[in-house]
């Protein structure tokens, strides 16, 4: 089922004996909010849009120009499978606009589109293929696993089939594309990996691919979590993102003639978003928690390097199959799933575009692991970190003219006002560890 006009929303409503029909949108952080829209008010809504209070959204607008219009993109309505089948309940993202219909610059989705639309001007379109992992759990209020599964194990070490193959299911009962999943590599953590597509349908299909995770979880009685960094001492949650960018049909990352069958324009690209990987971490990185996760020893990538089969460095470049062109891509594996995927995937693109405009030149792939490499023989190589902390990363992103033009001024400054504030909370609170170090002995 898929909807293209407003008719076919209000036809597929009246046939199905629709009960509401859920606006979506994210707030700056990449939070999804929704208000229910009953049948009898959706036409409206789909002309006008409905209105809001904006003033209690984080990153929206101040008290005193509060209102804001959702608009209804008919082309996103999807039924929602966790809810009952009589009389459904569906939902729709939103565009979020000012008063006078104008796009609103706070509005994340806005960013990506601006992005795309950037591209498209340059007779490019980007697909992006994320690999989220997530941890299923035993309830929010501690990180009790409910399996001791490891890598790609099965049944009995693997508990969380059953939840996978429902999510799954889930998913393509909303139109969406899973090319496979598996168990990772810590207790209860699992990865379903969306097929590829555009770069704004699939940061929708990300936010949807999160609430549907958390809902069928629920159904069963767990709870999933895309915190990156639940469990200590283990490997924390991942957002790989693979990306390419193609002209038509034609897969403008692919070259038959390189011996990395990479284009030039793949490798200023790689080279974008090298350069500016440590300006682009505090988006694609938001949470305190994400920098739990960056450490050398866990698989998470730390070091800003590419490679071709080399999982340690920042940016991989799955091999090349014959006959497999337009599987030519890179894999940007430093984001993690708790991010905002419309503003990470339009800061990945922006560093990306930066590099081919500016004809970045690529340095050689660093093919060995680099976490055996000691600070020397990094040195030696020009193998610089990513940030360590949330605060190094707001330091850089502060400075980035390449993040500001991006997110715009608006959420630019609302997103690093609301990171300082997380910041200062986390410095100011003390933690277990450091009664349990420091009480005994001071």
């Amino acid at each position: 089922m898929q909807c293209k006009t407003k008719h076919d929303v209000l036809k597929i409503v009246k046939e199905r004996d629709v009960s509401f029909i859920q606006f979506w949108f994210t707030d700056v952080l990449g939070i999804l909010k929704s208000f229910a829209v009953t049948p009898s008010e959706l036409e409206e809504g789909l002309e006008e849009g409905m209105g809001f209070d904006g003033s209690s959204i984080e990153g929206f607008a101040r008290i005193e120009e509060s209102d804001m219009i959702a608009m209804p993109e008919p082309d996103t309505f999807q039924f929602l499978p966790w809810r009952p089948q009589d009389r459904p309940v569906a939902r729709m993202f939103c565009d979020i606009l000012q008063p006078d219909g104008t796009h609103y610059e706070g509005d994340p989705r806005y960013v990506l589109k601006r992005m795309v639309k950037k591209l498209a001007e340059k007779g490019l379109t980007a697909y992006m293929g994320p690999e989220l992992e997530f941890f299923c759990l035993e309830s929010h209020t501690a990180p009790t696993p409910i399996d001791k599964g490891g890598y790609f194990d099965n049944r009995p070490l693997d508990m969380g089939s059953d939840l996978r193959r429902d999510i799954i299911f889930a998913l393509q009962d909303m139109g969406i594309r899973v090319e496979y999943s598996h168990h990772e590599v810590a207790p209860s953590q699992h990865e379903i990996d969306l097929r590829f597509d555009e770069a704004l349908v699939m940061a929708d299909k990300t936010m949807t691919y999160r609430i549907v995770a958390k809902e069928i979880a629920r159904k069963q009685g767990f709870y999933v979590t895309f915190m990156p960094k639940p469990i200590f001492g283990e490997n924390g949650s991942g957002m790989h993102v693979h990306q390419s960018l193609f002209r038509g049909d034609i897969n403008a990352f692919y070259d038959p003639k390189d011996r990395y069958h990479l284009s030039s324009m793949a490798k200023s690209y790689i080279a974008g978003i090298m350069r500016h990987a440590r300006e682009v971490t505090a988006v694609a990185n938001q949470w305190v928690n994400s920098y739990k996760r960056l450490v050398p020893g866990y698989e998470a990538p730390v070091y800003i390097s590419w490679a071709r089969r080399n999982r340690s460095a920042m940016i991989r470049v799955p091999m090349y199959k014959p006959g497999k062109e337009l599987a030519t891509r890179i894999e940007f594996r430093s984001p993690d799933p708790a991010c905002n995927p419309y503003l990470a995937f339009a800061v990945m693109l922006a560093a990306g575009i930066k590099g081919i405009d500016e004809n970045y030149p690529l340095p050689e792939p660093i093919e060995e692991d680099i976490y055996e490499m000691d600070g020397a023989a990094r040195e030696r190589a020009g193998i610089t970190s990513l940030p360590g902390s949330l605060f190094e990363a707001l330091q850089e992103v502060e400075k980035s003219a390449l993040v500001r033009d991006t997110l715009g001024d608006h959420i630019f400054d609302k997103f690093v006002a609301n990171k300082k504030i997380e910041w200062d909370r986390y410095r100011v609170h003390v933690s277990r560890y450091e009664i349990e170090h420091y009480l005994p002995i001071l």
